[in-house]
């Protein structure tokens, strides 16, 4: 029997998912939601032809502020994938050896191994609270040390036949019985959360200082890491701190939690879910492009280009945890290409890119949506923030249309920013009312179009002001 695909991740599913966090942008949420299903297609083949497809990374062009990261970051949060951006334009910083590109592919495996971490330390704490619970009282009652014993003794030997022979097995005396029930009324306190306010010493582990390598750039291409080779050489280091039981529980939660963790299954999860689901944002990608192809002062550009290439392509790069193969993590480029085209980029990077969508400018109405229609969108998190004070804020049409016509004007003006245009109108906008509400609390502050015209039109008719503030 065939297996059948996973249908919660169709594309019009994960579009379905995008649209509430994006506006607009149709192109490339079909893109993308092709692109995962196309992954999702590929581990359903035989392996000899999975191993032949693939991944279709993606060139978004369009200006900033426009949703190219979001949507990215969106797709990967969807598929829990390891998601890592990486500005382009820091591989021509001084300093750049082209070994370094390969540095943004170990920062995606320590997220990875984050993100395997955090699932893993969610799976063992009711199993870690139990051993928690009993080093705590071992700490609050502890243990009250037994007599050795010539049974006992024998029994080191193999002489464990003579207490049967010529003794009774040994019973537990009145004071280790009474003890023991101590012991789990304690417990039961515990618990109940009876001994939260009680304060206790107790022994915690001392996070060693991390211990600086000095060398010349691209060590970190050798993948090791001198603090884990010391750790499992130094003994480990713990001191006495007097807290809170409730405090003491969590601390020593957190690290039985940590000893039931496989580290190397832990690892070889996070190596995995980077190679088949791994997703690298690549922004700024025209900024290391030289204008039409011209060499000389802009040589380095394409020299990133190139070192980017068998990153892209598929090749092989060594991390502190395992070497990682790099051939279907998805990747996804993105850049405004005002001065420069996407045919500017070397022929063998632009052939790695098969799927190109172009974003659009937002319109007024775009930003109106923006702030009113997605989950958690601008405004609904400024009446959070507000509401946190006792004050209802209230935002009403006309005024939302007044702030989404001004953030477009402005764009057009200057420097088009997209969406965040409208953080910046907000900020000046709602400065008065954030820092007043604290002092003048009120029921309910209606935010209409007058309000907004005039808090903000006197910013952008002075064209020297705007420059600053918005």
């Amino acid at each position: 029997m065939t297996p059948r695909l996973d249908s919660t991740l169709t594309p019009s599913r994960v579009i379905e998912y995008l649209d509430r966090y994006i506006v607009g942008q149709e192109k490339a949420k079909r893109a993308v939601a092709v692109a995962l299903r196309n992954r999702l297609r590929r581990r359903m083949l035989p392996p000899e032809m999975a191993r032949e497809i693939m991944p279709k990374n993606i060139l978004m062009v369009g200006p900033t502020g426009v949703g190219k990261t979001e949507i990215a970051r969106r797709l990967a949060t969807l598929v829990h994938a390891p998601f890592i951006k990486v500005e382009a334009t820091k591989f021509t910083e001084v300093g750049y050896v082209g070994r370094d590109v390969e540095s943004m592919i170990r920062d995606l495996v320590e997220f990875a191994v984050a993100m395997v971490r955090r699932r893993m330390l969610e799976e063992v704490q009711a199993p870690a609270l139990e051993r928690a619970e009993q080093r705590l009282v071992d700490v609050l009652l502890p243990r009250s040390e037994k007599k050795f014993s010539v049974p006992d003794f024998m029994k080191v030997f193999g002489g464990g036949d003579v207490g049967e022979k010529g003794e009774k097995e040994e019973r537990p005396s009145e004071e280790e019985r009474g003890q023991e029930a101590t012991r789990s009324k304690l417990l039961t306190m515990l618990r109940e959360g009876r001994l939260n306010d009680r304060e206790v010493d107790v022994e915690v582990s001392d996070n060693a200082v991390a211990i600086p390598i000095l060398g010349g750039s691209g060590m970190d291409s050798v993948g090791i890491n001198l603090n884990d080779m010391l750790s499992g050489i130094l003994p480990k280091r713990s001191k006495k701190r007097r807290m809170k039981v409730g405090e003491a529980l969590r601390i020593f939660q957190n690290e039985e939690a940590e000893k039931l963790i496989d580290s190397d299954a832990l690892a070889q999860e996070a190596l995995e879910k980077v190679q088949e689901d791994g997703i690298v944002f690549l922004d700024e990608l025209d900024k290391v492009v030289a204008k039409g192809g011209v060499s000389g002062p802009d040589v380095s550009r394409e020299g990133v280009q190139r070192d980017l290439l068998p990153i892209v392509e598929g090749s092989v790069v060594q991390t502190r945890y395992g070497p990682v193969k790099t051939d279907h993590i998805l990747f996804i480029a993105a850049g405004a290409f005002s001065g420069v085209k996407p045919s500017d980029l070397i022929p063998e990077l632009q052939g790695r890119f098969p799927i190109r969508v172009e974003l659009q400018p937002l319109s007024w109405e775009n930003l109106q949506q923006i702030l009113t229609e997605p989950e958690n969108s601008l405004l609904k998190q400024y009446r959070a923030l507000i509401s946190t004070e006792g004050t209802e804020l209230c935002f009403t049409e006309e005024a939302t249309r007044e702030i989404a016509e001004l953030a477009s004007r402005m764009n057009a003006e200057m420097e088009d920013i997209g969406a965040r245009r409208l953080h910046t109108m907000l900020e000046q906008l709602l400065e008065e009312i954030s820092f007043g509400v604290c002092d003048a609390p009120t029921e309910k502050i209606e935010i209409d179009a007058d309000f907004v015209r005039e808090r903000l039109s006197g910013l952008i008719e002075n064209r020297d002001l705007r420059r600053y503030l918005l």
